[in-house]
């Protein structure tokens, strides 16, 4: 599903709870700071990059990002937003968790793209890896106070 599918006014809402604002590019023009070019989205600053043709998937895993880097990262942020692989799995849980947040896509739709763009894990498909074997991503998340103790998204960025 594309930013076009579900609207971007939910997702900009969504996103500007973290401090990050969405900002839409014209149809075919090239998207600033996406790491991966053609319709990804881009990060730069506080800001994220997407056109309507941009999966959702894609503008929630860069969102992703943004909320588990340093604010210190974040401060200096263009296109490549880093991190170990510890940071990298908790951007990838937290996408889904967020994904529950947007109207009309949630987590099922986000674990089939996710696995349709070709993400990988170790048990195969998103959905095994986040039901059986993202502890690790978990207790990263609760660590920086990115989720409460229910597992829920606080709304906060990392520190």
């Amino acid at each position: 599903m594309t930013v076009r599918d579900v609207g971007s006014a939910g997702l900009a809402a969504l996103l500007a709870r973290y401090g990050l604002a969405l900002t839409l590019v014209e149809a075919g023009a090239p998207i600033p700071g996406s790491y991966w070019g053609e319709c990804e989205a881009g990060l730069q600053g506080e800001r994220l990059f997407a056109r309507s043709d941009t999966p959702v998937h894609s503008v929630l895993h860069e969102a992703g990002h943004f909320i588990c880097m340093s604010a210190a990262r974040r401060t200096a942020l263009d296109t490549d937003a880093g991190g170990d692989d510890a940071e990298e799995c908790a951007a990838c849980y937290l996408q889904v968790l967020l994904a529950d947040e947007v109207a009309g896509f949630g987590r099922d739709r986000l674990l089939a793209d996710m696995d349709a763009w070709g993400y990988s894990f170790r048990l195969g498909s998103a959905r095994d890896w986040f039901e059986r074997d993202a502890e690790d991503a978990r207790r990263w998340l609760r660590a920086h106070a990115l989720t409460d103790c229910d597992g829920r998204p606080t709304g906060a960025c990392r520190r």
